[in-house]
């Protein structure tokens, strides 16, 4: 009876260690790599977004950045939420995102698959501009340059013309144009239309309206009307200074060419 008694207490202090020791094993199962990154072009930096991780025990995330899709990724950020501003991106350079996640022991995932990545573009505010017939040297833009000039100005991208009281947005003949109707703001359009461009290179100017431009050098810019007069339009702009970037670039036309020269007699 003793010797039943004291198999019985040993089985118990047996069940009692292996459950135990199921407790306090250590958590050594990693999260999932995050998903959902996607990116957006500022001025001299990239805002980055993902899809929060479903664990529990999630701590945080670190963002990570390369100068190739299969390059080295080096660690530039390490956050608690699922959005981080690089502002260490500089205009007309392409930067590859990733991002994994980790938890509250320090497991950490491997890197997201989806990397995304994105170029910086310089952008403004509140430019104006006046109509060709009242102010022909005060309506057109150049994009290079950032500024207001004549309207036949070699570089000009651009340029207002008032006709019947209502204000058009104008481009030269180896310039295109495209409205891509009424946005909350600047950034909402991210991507440039593959077709759909106007073929008179004129539409008119609505307020809340954004427009994208492809000019006659394989860059893209966008403009956002944010104001009209009697005799002038006001808009925030975004422009691409890398060439034939991906991000906002029209698709190539069917022949593969592109005329290189500007003016043609104002139409």
């Amino acid at each position: 009876m003793r010797s039943n008694l004291a198999l019985l207490s040993l089985l118990l202090l047996l069940a009692s260690c292996v459950k135990r020791e199921e407790v306090i094993a250590p958590d050594e199962t990693a999260p999932g790599a995050p998903r959902g990154i996607t990116s957006m072009s500022l001025d001299n930096a990239v805002q980055l977004n993902w899809m929060p991780n479903t664990e529990p025990d999630i701590a945080g995330y670190r963002v990570w950045v390369s100068n190739a899709y299969d390059g080295v990724y080096t660690q530039i950020a390490d956050v608690l939420g699922t959005e981080f501003i690089d502002y260490g991106a500089l205009n007309g350079t392409t930067y590859y995102y990733a991002v994994s996640a980790y938890d509250l022991v320090g497991n950490e995932s491997d890197l997201s698959m989806d990397v995304s990545y994105d170029t910086p573009r310089p952008e403004g505010y509140g430019v104006q501009v006046y109509d060709v017939v009242s102010f022909p040297n005060l309506s057109g833009y150049d994009f290079g340059t950032y500024s207001v000039g004549p309207y036949d100005d070699n570089f000009t991208d651009f340029y207002v013309e008032f006709f019947t009281g209502l204000p058009y947005l104008r481009v030269w003949s180896d310039t295109d144009i495209q409205d891509m109707g009424y946005t909350r703001d600047l950034d909402e359009i991210s991507v440039a239309p593959a077709n759909g461009w106007s073929t008179s290179r004129t539409t008119e100017a609505i307020l809340g309206h954004t427009y994208v431009i492809w000019t006659n050098d394989d860059h893209y810019a966008k403009v956002r009307v944010v104001a009209i007069g009697a005799n002038f339009v006001v808009f925030d702009w975004a422009y691409q200074t890398a060439p034939a970037n991906p991000e906002l670039k029209r698709a190539p036309l069917e022949d593969g060419k592109r005329p290189l020269m500007k003016r043609e007699a104002l139409q």
